[in-house]
């Protein structure tokens, strides 16, 4: 398949790494540091069409495909890993509003979702779910023409930070709804941050709804519809965590090659041995790869290829493993230094190895593409 890109989408491309190499490159280190994640940023982002990126253009969404997604979220990342992964789930929380809410909730919340005037937050794994969104335990009970949410979702970004939280409740015993609880709703409380290896620039913990009453209105859809919705972003978010996995393994080699080239052993620099270009010459190429699986799995969401799910786990795990892989040899070929938080490749290390475990694991994205061969 030729992924050629339009001349729109280079212009997408660069114009992502010029804000990248602006607003996030230069300050992803003191953000990792201070556990910081900027507004003013996020709005920054918002403005260039990033906060809304495939929601429709009628309250302020960019319109755009999973593959010009795939390429700002690659882009992003080269600057800061943890703020373009907070990006892409604001950016599905955007999306599923504005795809199965009604005409008033979407007229309600997508246009301040699509500006970040509102920040949005994804809530669906829970303590003892994890990959398993079948065994939700959070209960939404209808009381009149409102809901009672009680439950406790795990590892949210932006708890206590965004503006509303998109809640994933059971409503029956094989009922699951889709919810919006706004932050300051009575009952929406948040747990201690959690303390974290990477994702530092973004804040996580436990969003915990005790007797959380909201309106019936909040609701997103049709009750019992919410197990569908959560698996018809799955594709979508696989492919954007892939593309930030690209990203942050694509700033890692640019740093290597720059790093072998000035730093001098025996009386030459490093890139002159070929242990050297062996190794720059495979992480490239699995880079490459990488970057290829990830743009056929947006343009097979895209066109609606009946093989998407496949081609979307296939990439999830084949680029987030080659990414992790890739920053960790670009740290060994950094010696001692890499291990330094001054030359920013631990960080990336750091912020790159949740990407195997979340938007479901990289061996339940075997599970899915096994499913896929033998059926």
């Amino acid at each position: 398949m030729d992924f050629s890109l339009t001349e729109e989408q280079v212009m997408i491309r660069d114009m992502a790494r010029q804000f990248s190499d602006v607003e996030l490159a230069p300050y992803a280190a003191q953000w990792d540091a201070e556990k910081f994640l900027s507004r003013d940023v996020l709005a920054k982002a918002a403005s260039l069409g990033f906060g809304a990126i495939y929601t429709r253009s009628e309250h302020g969404g960019s319109e755009m495909g999973r593959l010009d997604a795939a390429l700002i979220f690659e882009q992003l990342s080269r600057g800061c890993v943890s703020t373009a992964a907070f990006l892409s789930i604001h950016n599905m929380v955007t999306w599923m509003v504005d795809t199965f809410g009604d005409d008033a909730l979407r007229a309600r919340f997508v246009p301040k979702l699509a500006s970040m005037e509102t920040i949005g937050s994804y809530c669906l794994t829970e303590p003892g779910s994890g990959s398993d969104a079948a065994s939700l335990k959070t209960k939404a009970i209808r009381d009149g023409n409102h809901y009672v949410l009680n439950g406790t979702k795990a590892f949210i970004s932006g708890a206590n930070f965004s503006d509303v939280y998109l809640i994933m409740a059971k409503t029956g015993e094989k009922s699951v709804s889709a919810f919006l609880v706004e932050n300051g709703t009575p009952g929406l409380n948040f747990g201690a941050q959690e303390k974290k290896m990477g994702w530092n620039a973004q804040p996580t913990a436990q969003v915990i709804l005790e007797n959380c009453r909201i309106p019936e209105s909040n609701r997103i859809g049709d009750e019992g519809a919410g197990f569908r919705f959560a698996m018809a972003g799955l594709d979508g978010g696989r492919v954007n965590i892939g593309a930030c996995s690209l990203g942050g393994a694509g700033a890692a080699l640019d740093a290597a090659i720059q790093y072998t080239g000035e730093r001098e052993q025996f009386g030459k620099p490093i890139s002159a041995f070929q242990n050297t270009q062996f190794k720059l010459a495979d992480m490239a190429t699995e880079l490459d790869a990488a970057r290829l699986m990830i743009y056929r799995a947006g343009d097979s969401i895209d066109k609606g290829d009946p093989d998407k799910s496949s081609h979307c786990a296939m990439a999830k795990r084949f680029a987030t493993d080659v990414g992790s892989k890739i920053a960790n040899d670009a740290l060994q070929l950094h010696g001692g230094y890499g291990y330094l938080a001054d030359y920013g490749i631990e960080r990336i290390v750091r912020d790159l190895r949740v990407h195997q475990i979340l938007e479901g694991t990289n061996e339940i994205m075997r599970v899915i593409i096994a499913r896929g061969m033998l059926r």
